[in-house]
């Protein structure tokens, strides 16, 4: 399958909403830390509908007026978008979101997004938030030097997230 990577398109803000909230659905369920598909859906689904959409349109519109501020990326397939990865330059670079849905991961698609990404960010030190318990996730970005701070929060006051560090450590 081929996936191609490239700026998104303002017409691309509702199919971004739904891969949003289609990965989460996918990735983040947990008896222990009692997530599951409506605790979702309460708390991500607006990812997908109009106020949602409208936000990524105007961020998409944000990055082609602030390319050296802001970075986004999707990734196309044949059937449509399956995945995408943003970030925010401030004093630090912050990564996220990125979210490849489970069809388009062990592809190498993740790691020519990270390529691109480090590439924008160059030797910016960098952050990101990650689920504690996704480990497949936290795997992937130690192979790219984030290391993790021991800064922890519960998301919402249930989803366990740690704070992982690149080129520095985050106070």
């Amino acid at each position: 399958m081929t996936h191609l990577i490239e700026p998104p398109h303002t017409a691309d803000a509702s199919a971004i909403g739904q891969i949003q909230l289609e990965a989460w659905l996918q990735t983040y369920p947990n008896k222990q830390a009692e997530i599951d598909e409506t605790w979702i859906r309460d708390h991500r689904g607006s990812a997908a509908t109009a106020e949602g959409i409208a936000q990524w349109r105007e961020f998409i519109e944000e990055t082609k007026r602030q390319p050296d501020r802001l970075f986004c990326r999707v990734v196309h397939t044949k059937a449509g978008i399956v995945g995408f990865m943003c970030g925010r330059r401030d004093e630090v670079v912050t990564l996220g979101p990125m979210y490849l849905l489970n069809e388009a991961q062990g592809h190498g698609t993740g790691s020519r997004l990270m390529r691109e990404f480090l590439a924008w960010a160059g030797d910016t030190p960098m952050h990101l938030w990650v689920t504690a318990y996704n480990e497949r996730a936290i795997r992937f970005y130690e192979r790219y030097g984030f290391k993790p701070t021991g800064e922890q929060e519960l998301w919402k006051g249930k989803l366990p997230n740690i704070r992982m560090a690149r080129n520095t450590t985050c106070p």
